[in-house]
């Protein structure tokens, strides 16, 4: 075997995310809070970046007007590329700002790969580790203020920590895997949102029954539900009902203990020959009810890590239309008010002399640039996705909750002409402000099942929830097969295959036919 040198020239292509697009998909996904606290730690970095002081009603990143046709517009005023201006243009490291900015954040990233080379970021190092112009990486990672790459180095050990799981996010995983129904889940999550601190529902359930346009019926059937979540006893109206719901979770609740709780007045006085009498047992037996009764949890939220409640501020706020139609339009308290400091800029860049200091005017220069078009992009992305949202969920925003349609991301991503994972980062730690409340953008998805023919959707939930009924009702002596059930489906308007109706099955730990006639032949 001969060894040789040789010396070859191949071109080949790579999709790169830049640290400036990497930064502007995590802008993308910051809720308002979030997004709030980075913009004033790049405030406190960056001298190039002033707060706007204007007190106006229009954001200074974007502004929002209505045409004369009554139709919502975005004004997408682009911030000014100080990149332009010679004293950029002089000092200027790296590839353009003005490239970098027009980058897509609807990229599919799982497609994307970060090389280690340096090179592959189109920064070409000599062999001094230094750049074309002449930058030197130590200079950039160690530069004092903003970095163009925003990263912010963590620590403090104690935000590497678990979160412990708060009550909210322990009743929404029950929800998920229990409530089937779509609409049922909206009404579950409202009911969530009303728990006080001990864990009770105080709020009159026909006030939620009129704002989200659904039965009283459908409350109260929901709020059943509900109750036999962990831990018990939540969800109670008052004492007795959740000293109720917690006996009756230890099969204790019997009519003694029924009267005893009727009588809760008396068992504060310490009446025992009145709660004798009324519950028809002997002083032992009262004795025993009542040790019960005082072992129970009047606060079944108190055992669970308190939460720092934070005033949710929503992104979109939405009003009607005197046409019938809805008016969607950001919220001008969450926009950060941030400028670049041009006046400054011409005055530090007109005196530095030295070689680094020009060098870092001109980074953190670059810096505030893409953070002005990130913000921009962010504002206009979110306004996109949310009235296409409420476009599409004009039915529940008209007539209530029993008008909810089943939507996926893919919906949306497609009307707008977005990828999946932009929508997916829109949509998260977003909400919005409807006449029937306010709602995280996420809350409006769901997935669907084809119709026959493809003439309608049928929601996921609502098809998990008829096939656990065909189950519920089948006659023992006629067992229903995966087959039978695509069939009465596919009767009923509903294309679904068998492995599908298999996947819901096992979803909700229904057995199969053959356990299933087992098991209800023992029974017989």
């Amino acid at each position: 075997m001969v060894l040789s040198q040789r010396l070859d020239l191949r071109q080949s292509q790579n999709l790169v995310m830049t640290p400036q697009l990497q930064q502007a998909i995590k802008l993308l996904q910051f809720s308002s809070n979030e997004l709030r606290e980075f913009v004033e730690a790049e405030l406190q970095q960056n001298p190039m970046l002033e707060r706007d002081e204007q007190t106006g009603d229009e954001p200074s990143v974007a502004e929002r007007s209505r045409d004369s046709t009554g139709t919502d517009t975005y004004n997408e005023q682009q911030p000014n590329d100080d990149s332009t201006t010679p004293d950029t243009l002089e000092f200027a490291t790296g590839a353009a700002t003005t490239n970098e900015a027009e980058s897509p954040l609807d990229i599919d990233h799982d497609s994307v790969w970060e090389s280690e080379s340096p090179t592959d970021a189109g920064t070409a190092l000599n062999d001094n580790g230094a750049n074309e112009q002449g930058l030197s990486l130590d200079k950039l990672n160690n530069a004092q203020g903003g970095r163009s790459d925003f990263s912010t180095p963590i620590s403090d050990i104690e935000a590497t920590l678990s979160e412990a799981k708060s009550l909210r996010d322990h009743l929404s995983e029950q929800l998920t895997v229990d409530i089937v129904d779509a609409k049922d889940r909206m009404v579950g999550r409202h009911l969530i949102e009303l728990l006080d601190q001990s864990g009770w529902i105080s709020s009159p359930l026909k006030d939620l029954s009129a704002t989200l346009g659904c039965s009283a019926e459908r409350v109260e059937r929901v709020l059943k539900a509900l109750q036999r979540f962990d831990p018990p006893g939540i969800f109670a109206r008052d004492l007795k009902e959740c000293l109720a719901l917690q006996l009756q979770d230890r099969n204790r609740y019997d009519p003694a203990m029924e009267a005893l709780l009727d009588n809760l007045d008396l068992l504060a006085k310490q009446d025992k020959a009145a709660l004798i009498k009324i519950c028809g047992v002997d002083e032992e037996d009262l004795t025993d009810m009542v040790a019960e009764v005082r072992a129970l949890d009047p606060k079944p939220a108190q055992n669970f890590e308190r939460e720092i409640l934070q005033t949710v501020i929503p992104d979109i706020l939405m009003r009607p239309h005197p046409d019938g139609d809805w008016i969607v339009e950001l919220n001008p308290e969450t926009l950060p008010r941030v400028l670049i400091n041009k006046d400054y800029h011409a005055r530090v860049a007109g005196e530095a002399r030295k070689k680094d200091e020009k060098e870092y005017i001109a980074e953190q220069l670059q810096s505030a640039n893409w953070l002005m078009k990130s913000l921009h992009q962010r504002a206009t992305t979110i306004l996109r996705v949310s009235r296409e949202i409420v476009r599409q969920q004009h039915g529940f925003f008209s007539k209530g909750v029993e008008h909810l349609r089943p939507l996926v991301l893919r919906d949306i991503a497609e009307a707008i002409e977005m990828h999946e994972s932009t929508v997916s980062r829109v949509t998260s730690n977003k909400y919005i402000h409807t006449p029937r409340g306010t709602f995280e953008l996420k809350y409006f998805f769901t997935s669907s099942i084809s119709g026959v023919g493809g003439i309608s959707e049928h929601s996921a939930e609502s098809v998990r929830h008829r096939i656990k009924t065909l189950v519920d009702e089948e006659d023992p002596g006629s067992i229903l097969s995966d087959d039978g059930i695509v069939s009465i489906l596919q009767r009923e308007g509903i294309d679904i295959a068998r492995r599908t109706v298999a996947k819901y099955r096992e979803s909700m730990k229904i057995s199969s036919s053959v356990q299933r006639r087992r098991e209800k032949n023992k029974r017989i």
